[in-house]
């Protein structure tokens, strides 16, 4: 279900008239009503929730959230007025604060426990400015900060306000007060050069400079597509760049690549999608993206994370694997300079490992947890995630069913054990859940545990019990 928050500006500034005759405000109301229209096209936005949220001085700026209808939404919109600061840092930690209101309860973060890719709550902000000058009770900022404080416990866990499933976008309007625009070209709309910018390409998202109607109409179309169900991911090059491929599609070893001259493709900031099954309408997965360190029982408290996970990826050809039964993830990669390089090599019969570094007991770069890998026709990227170290477990499991016929003897027994050592405990019940629908289930013990301390289990159980404290502390605060 996905969510679609608008941020409207509200400041004073948007009073200024176009040369269409009307206000800013009413262009950003205009655009809000088409964009809902277009976006009633698709069957998919019958499960859509719209929240509206304005530069209004708390806690006024919430004017339709978690517990408002369609209908308040709309009347809301209506009768939205201008006449304050640009409070932009305030009013996007209000919405990104609203939208993570009820993570915490839902669990859906999994802190401390590897993250889960099908464990999401789409979001997308769309914010309508005029990008005019930051302006505050205090003074007027240089640049665009948001506080760094938030009334909802827990969200010291993770270091941005925002989640991995959020992205930012917005549309600043530029459009002239007394005369019609020259005809424009079509094409792309180009970045806007204003403050939010910059806090909008972190999240995955991006800014467009609106100049006229028409252009207006264009972003609108487009934003409609980006309603995706999917998490933002980083991905890393670790290790040298490939070999160079020919035009006859052999390897030209003899001409190396450097690595020291950075290329587009060698770090992107892109969405995974993350398609819902098409009978139940939800995503299914089962294993996680590990975390980027070591569970340790004896820590009172988690590592804060980062929003989106630093994915690495290793350019050494590999041989997919698979074995028979064994559940895996896969998820497309959005189109980026990686996946263009990628399916440029024409190599859908090879893949490249992925890693997060400090995710397992002793190694930096921890050991693969899946694979990157060309679609057979080369028309897209997937990454296929798997059991962690899954190099040393498949051919563990194979032997299991195809020599031992599930009575293992000593030798393999320790061999299972050493590998269940160098694997974050938080695999330990996917793995169990996977071996028991592969036909083996009694391979592990129940009394192994997820590896946390029993104060941080305790603080995230009263966390996820705490959700009537934390919407007053939220209304009150925000």
């Amino acid at each position: 279900m996905p969510i679609l928050l608008f941020l409207l500006d509200t400041s004073a500034s948007m009073n200024q008239r176009t040369y269409l005759g009307t206000t800013y405000l009413d262009v950003a109301k205009g655009a809000v009503e088409v964009f809902m229209k277009l976006r009633a096209r698709d069957p998919a936005s019958r499960g859509d929730r719209y929240m509206l949220v304005t530069f209004d001085d708390p806690p006024y700026g919430v004017k339709a959230g978690w517990k408002e209808n369609h209908a308040t939404f709309m009347c809301e919109l209506k009768n939205l007025q201008a006449s304050g600061l640009t409070t932009l840092g305030h009013a996007l930690r209000t919405a990104f604060d609203l939208l993570n209101l009820n993570r915490l309860v839902s669990g859906i973060d999994n802190y401390g426990q590897g993250r889960n890719p099908f464990f999401l709550e789409p979001s997308v902000i769309i914010t309508i400015t005029d990008g005019n000058k930051l302006t505050h009770s205090s003074g007027v900022p240089d640049e665009l900060h948001l506080p760094l404080n938030s009334p909802l416990a827990g969200s010291e866990l993770t270091k941005e306000p925002f989640r991995w499933d959020q992205r930012l976008f917005a549309l600043v309007l530029r459009l002239p007060g007394a005369a019609t625009p020259d005809n424009e070209q079509l094409g792309s709309v180009p970045t806007d050069e204003s403050a939010i910018t910059q806090m909008c390409e972190v999240t995955g998202g991006r800014s467009y400079c609106v100049r006229t109607q028409r252009m207006l109409n264009q972003c609108l179309e487009s934003l409609v597509q980006k309603v995706q169900s999917g998490v933002v991911i980083n991905f890393e090059k670790t290790g040298p760049d490939p070999p160079l491929v020919g035009e006859d599609n052999s390897v030209e070893s003899s001409r190396p690549v450097s690595s020291f001259s950075p290329q587009p493709w060698h770090s992107c900031h892109k969405l995974i999608y993350v398609r819902p099954n098409p009978k139940t309408g939800v995503p299914v997965g089962h294993w996680p993206i590990p975390e980027s360190f070591w569970p340790d029982q004896n820590s009172p408290t988690l590592p804060p994370r980062s929003a989106h996970p630093v994915v690495r990826f290793s350019c050494v050809d590999c041989e997919p694997m698979v074995i028979d039964k064994l559940p895996f993830d896969k998820y497309e990669l959005e189109p980026s300079p990686l996946t263009q390089y990628i399916l440029e090599r024409k190599s859908p019969h090879m893949c490249w490992q992925v890693f997060v570094s400090s995710s397992g007991k002793q190694t930096d770069l921890g050991q693969p947890f899946g694979y990157l890998k060309a679609s057979t026709a080369l028309t897209c990227v997937n990454l296929f995630v798997m059991p962690y170290n899954y190099p040393v477990l498949l051919p563990l499991l194979d032997d299991l069913f195809k020599v031992h016929k599930l009575k293992p003897n000593l030798k393999w027994r320790q061999a299972f054990e050493m590998y269940l050592k160098t694997m974050p405990p938080y695999f330990l019940l996917p793995l169990k859940k996977a071996l028991r629908m592969m036909g083996a289930p009694n391979l592990i013990a129940d009394t192994m545990d997820c590896g946390l301390s029993y104060s941080v289990i305790s603080y995230l159980k009263k966390l996820s019990h705490h959700k009537s404290n934390s919407t007053r502390q939220f209304c009150l605060n925000s």
